[in-house]
């Protein structure tokens, strides 16, 4: 499977939404999703979390779900 972050920034660019749209609904500051976004730099689980839940994923252990 691929890495969580990889889905996360899968997520990101399907969702059609601006850095600064996500900014003002999660928090994350937009310079730190731009450099995420490229590769540059990582997110803090508690920053990840955000986004993930603004976008609907969830991480899956074995067969069963968690949100």
């Amino acid at each position: 499977p691929a890495p969580f972050s990889d889905a996360l920034r899968r997520a990101v660019r399907e969702s059609g939404l601006s850095y600064l749209q996500l900014e003002h609904e999660t928090g994350v500051h937009r310079a730190s999703l731009s450099r995420f976004m490229a590769g540059k730099r990582t997110l803090r689980l508690d920053v990840a979390d955000k986004l993930a839940a603004r976008l609907g994923l969830a991480v899956q252990v074995g067969n069963h779900p968690t949100t």
